[in-house]
């Protein structure tokens, strides 16, 4: 059995919706995401994955990338905060299997 809708894999590609934006805030000196329900507050861990998911790389890869910049295990963390924003209908989704 797959994957339920909501749940990322390590072979989808995540991107942000095209309703959402990704933009740095001054006053908050943050990332953020923009939204048409508001703004979600970004921490250096939220925005180094988003800056990530650009629909090319793979979710295994960017927990690659990240566990060699963070010198630590970090597959969990990048799942949960997918899985997060794809429930928030904030990521559109390409898994490489379906192509």
């Amino acid at each position: 059995m797959g994957a339920t809708p909501h749940e990322v894999t390590l072979t989808a590609r995540p991107r942000l919706n095209a309703h959402a934006r990704l933009q740095w805030d001054p006053v908050r000196e943050q990332q953020v995401i923009l939204m048409p329900e508001g703004v979600l507050v970004l921490n250096a861990t939220a925005a180094a994955i988003m800056a990530l998911c650009d629909g090319q790389r793979c979710v295994s890869d960017i927990i690659a990338t990240l566990s060699e910049q963070y010198h630590r295990p970090v597959e969990q963390d990048v799942l949960t905060f997918l899985n997060r924003l794809m429930n928030k209908r904030l990521l559109d989704i390409t898994d490489e299997q379906g192509e």
